[in-house]
């Protein structure tokens, strides 16, 4: 399947966060050609600070293969990793990131910083960036327009 089919599903994700809510972010990770993690962000819903989507998706893939070395899988995230995120994705070994649009507030894995790549850790990653940025952009654009008060 590629990129794009797997980030479709990453935004059907993002949707239910923002059906609830939260910030429309969501994320997909496969092994083998199987998804074995989708979540979206549900800091809101569960109040934790730590609730992203990468995180929940992280948890249910270790649950998945029965251990903390994702190593085989891709995550698919429709925004850029913070550095919380970021940090998880070095620590679980996963293999490659694929991500929608960048975040030039909170990126860690191009704009900000490149934790993820970071020489100096014991574990890097190959990123692929922008696919389907504009979707993925979009839907965060239209969910903080509605948050916001109309001038």
């Amino acid at each position: 399947m590629p990129h794009e089919q797997y980030m479709r599903m990453a935004i059907d994700q993002a949707k239910i966060a923002q059906d609830n809510g939260d910030v429309p972010i969501g994320a997909v990770i496969v092994h083998q050609n199987q998804i074995i993690g989708k979540a979206y962000n549900q800091r809101e819903q569960l109040k934790d600070p730590t609730a992203h989507a990468e995180i929940i998706a992280l948890t249910q893939a270790a649950a998945a293969l029965q251990g903390w070395r994702l190593t085989g899988c891709t995550m698919y995230v429709t925004l850029e990793p913070c550095p919380m995120c970021a940090g998880a994705l070095v620590l679980a070994r996963i293999d490659r990131l694929v991500y929608g649009c960048d975040d030039p507030k909170t990126g860690a894995c191009k704009s900000l910083y490149n934790i993820v790549q970071d020489e100096r850790l014991n574990h890097r990653l190959e990123v692929t960036t922008g696919v389907l940025a504009d979707d993925c952009s979009r839907l965060l654009q239209d969910f903080f327009q509605q948050k916001r008060p109309s001038k």
